[in-house]
């Protein structure tokens, strides 16, 4: 499954696992959220709908350009640092472009949406 972000000018491409998680998330697309920035290490939004968590494991690790979501609070968390282990932390895929054009801005009007299709 793949997914492309847009920003501005901008467009990230990153590609989904295929877990119940990750499904669930690509079945919501497209998407408009504000990314804020999130303890200088993520970049965070809320979705309107929770994701299932059928399957996942209690947690995961977290690396620069991890596109995970965050079940405790129903957020998508994008990295841009890496990460030590977090309960609720379930990892939906991993952008294949370099995501450092999302850091230079604390808040970031995206659309998230399905490539392919």
């Amino acid at each position: 499954m793949q997914i492309k972000l847009t920003f501005g000018d901008m467009s990230l491409s990153a590609t989904l696992h295929d877990n119940p998680t990750a499904r669930s998330f690509y079945a919501q697309l497209p998407l408009s959220l504000t990314l804020e920035d999130y303890a200088s290490t993520e970049k965070i939004a809320d979705l309107d709908k929770k994701l299932t968590t059928e399957g996942a494991p209690a947690g995961s690790s977290a690396k620069k350009g991890d596109l995970t979501y965050y079940a405790p609070w129903g957020n998508l968390a994008i990295f841009y640092r890496n990460f030590g282990h977090a309960n609720g932390l379930i990892s939906l895929g991993k952008f294949t472009d370099d995501i450092t054009p999302l850091v230079s801005a604390s808040n970031i009007d995206v659309r998230i949406e399905q490539v392919g299709i």
